[in-house]
């Protein structure tokens, strides 16, 4: 039976990102730095005002508890009050050093618990990453491209007409991907005979079904979107409900105390796959090929066009993966939280902290020649922007940072549509 629209559009937003928009809730707690930008220069007093709005009224004797101080670290400052008329400002607070400062507030109201908060940037473009860079770094991944490309690229390709436009062929592909595994994805081709450019969409964390991307194909572009985990995208959701819950759950750890079997080396590698399968379509331009995707999937972006020359642009949301070590130095690290202090008990050894500086998105950054338009927003406590602009510092390449300082582990679709049309301007000039 054929799928409502309704269905593929909300899959889709599932397949780059991984998140979604906030629920709307009848009370707000709205809090907001008192620069406009949302930034200040280290030792500039932050003030943060707060109001409790129900019905967009203030809401009068509002209890309040909130908290001050660097994101994911112990607070500077917190404190209980009840605030007659619902508003109330938080001053002198500072930083001494490059990083975000975050205001977090919680409020009941009719027995429900309500949440806000707002991150001040200070000094952000000056944050210098934590992790180092291993000497062999290169050689590693070297080693492990010229393995994948004694590979044969095994290409099967099955039609699905029901997920096809008028414009686009949509087909489920499998691959041959790095060691023994499979990469499975979804491939939407312009119908109309010609030469198109490519476009890699990888995914966001977590184990999902996943759908073509008929907007940007039916723009004239072939898309790629693939799975990370070696089974088909196809499936049905339960078995994907399955796996999170079972064989895949917290797969971003396994392995983490060898760099040759940690998980993430068949996904980084496999992306490179995809890449020799896109450019080997004969309807492949021959020269544009780029490469897009949030969180883990912004994370995805950067190495692949770091470890991969072919790649052109890179459009990248709030990359996980990034400044892993931030924790051990007194600060946020990025997605999954390796040295967090629920974590720090597990994967605080050596073995994994020889290992995590080869997957590490800085120390690809380093080394990216390609040009690259990112997006994020300060309030993201999945990927704190402390270990988001640890790796944006550091890269030489062309670059261009859209943010949305209010948002958090989503995106607006004004900025979703904003860096969907750089990409189109660099891809379909």
């Amino acid at each position: 039976m054929q799928k409502p629209a309704c269905f593929f559009l909300a899959l889709l937003l599932w397949t780059v990102f991984g998140y979604a928009q906030p629920v709307e809730t009848p009370v707000k707690v709205v809090v907001s730095p008192d620069h406009a930008d949302w930034e200040y220069k280290t030792g500039e007093p932050a003030v943060f005002k707060i109001m409790v709005m129900q019905n967009n009224v203030p809401v009068k004797n509002a209890k309040l508890s909130w908290q001050v101080g660097p994101e994911r670290m112990k607070p500077l400052a917190s404190a209980t009050e009840t605030v007659a008329d619902g508003t109330i400002a938080l001053k002198s607070f500072t930083l001494k050093e490059p990083g975000f400062l975050r205001c977090q507030v919680t409020t009941e109201v009719d027995g429900i618990t309500y949440r806000g908060l707002a991150t001040a940037s200070c000094n952000a473009l000056q944050l210098q990453p934590t992790v180092q860079k291993p000497a062999d770094f290169e050689a590693f991944w070297d080693g492990g491209k010229k393995t994948l490309g004694q590979l044969p690229i095994d290409a099967k390709m099955t039609l699905l007409p029901d997920r096809s436009s008028a414009l686009t062929n949509v087909y489920q592909v499998s691959l041959q991907g790095y060691g023994r595994s499979r990469l499975y994805g979804i491939l939407a081709v312009p119908k109309k005979e010609g030469k198109y450019p490519a476009l890699l969409e990888v995914p966001g964390a977590g184990i999902r079904p996943y759908g073509p991307d008929l907007d940007m194909a039916d723009k004239g572009m072939i898309v790629l979107t693939i799975g990370i985990h070696g089974i088909p995208v196809t499936l049905d959701p339960g078995v994907y409900a399955d796996l999170s819950a079972g064989a895949l759950q917290n797969y971003q750890f396994f392995n983490a105390d060898n760099r040759d079997k940690y998980y993430y080396k068949r996904v980084y590698l496999n992306c490179i796959r995809a890449n020799d399968f896109l450019v080997s379509l004969p309807q492949y331009d021959g020269q544009t090929l780029a490469v897009t995707g949030g969180s883990q999937g912004g994370a995805l972006s950067i190495i692949t066009a770091s470890l991969d020359p072919r790649v052109k642009w890179l459009a990248a949301y709030y990359p996980a993966l990034s400044d892993l070590s931030g924790y051990l130095n007194g600060r946020a690290g990025g997605w999954p939280h390796f040295y967090s202090e629920s974590n720090m008990q597990f994967y605080n050894t050596e073995a994994v902290k020889k290992t995590l500086p080869y997957y590490d998105v800085v120390n690809f950054a380093r080394n990216l020649k390609t040009e690259g338009q990112y997006s994020w927003g300060f309030n993201d406590e999945t990927c704190p922007p402390t270990s988001m602009y640890a790796a944006y510092n550091v890269i030489q390449a062309p670059k261009n940072l859209f943010k949305y300082p209010d948002t958090g582990h989503w995106t607006y679709a004004a900025q979703k549509q904003r860096m969907n049309e750089w990409l189109l301007g660099k891809m379909l000039k």
